[in-house]
């Protein structure tokens, strides 16, 4: 403002720096002058200031109408024993209808349960081709003769305990002999022997 004053002072008044021709006071009268009460007549000045009052009090009308209808509704949902809370449980159970039936939900739930039905296959198949593979494993001669071995040592074992130590002493100590007494035989005599507990188990 000060500037403009100071320029004003000089005969002139410069609205920027990159005008190319400072505006002069005669110049900025005459904007001035040019106001938009002088482009229309008092009586539409009238008009439109009248029309302005009743937009106004039309509008204050309807403000006062709006809030007795609303004092209104809440007195009814009072009635039928409607509270906020039932309200929102309502227009949540509305908005989780409207996206469970919307398209893009659809899409992603039909998705989720294709890629469920595959996993599901594939942990099956994986479960029946390990079962399979355990059955022919019990079923190999390998297992079965490892099977017979196992069974031939733990009644050997008993045989042991009940024979050694006509019964006594502890489990360890008839397992412990066991495993001494297999150290101490020879390959060839461990052989024949164990020849014969298939033969016998």
């Amino acid at each position: 403002m000060e500037t403009r004053q100071q320029e004003r002072g000089q005969g002139h008044i410069r609205t920027g720096l990159l005008d190319p021709e400072p505006v002069t006071e005669v110049d900025e009268e005459m904007v001035s002058d040019v106001d938009l009460n002088n482009t229309m007549t008092d009586e539409e000045r009238e008009e439109i200031l009248s029309e302005l009052t009743k937009l106004e009090e039309e509008i204050s009308t309807l403000r006062q109408v709006l809030a007795s209808k609303e004092k209104h509704h809440s007195e009814l949902k009072a009635k039928l024993g409607i509270t906020p809370l039932s309200e929102f449980k309502q227009n949540f159970n509305k908005s989780w209808y409207d996206m469970q039936t919307s398209t893009a939900y659809k899409k992603t739930s039909e998705t989720l349960s294709t890629a469920g039905q595959k996993t599901t296959a594939a942990f099956t198949t994986l479960g029946t081709a390990i079962s399979r593979k355990f059955g022919d494993m019990r079923n190999s001669p390998s297992f079965k003769s490892f099977e017979e071995k196992v069974e031939c040592t733990v009644s050997n074992i008993k045989q042991t305990k009940v024979g050694s130590q006509g019964g006594g002493g502890s489990f360890e100590e008839v397992l412990s002999s066991a495993a001494h007494a297999s150290a101490q035989e020879t390959p060839s005599n461990n052989m024949s022997e164990s020849s014969d507990h298939e033969r016998t188990c």
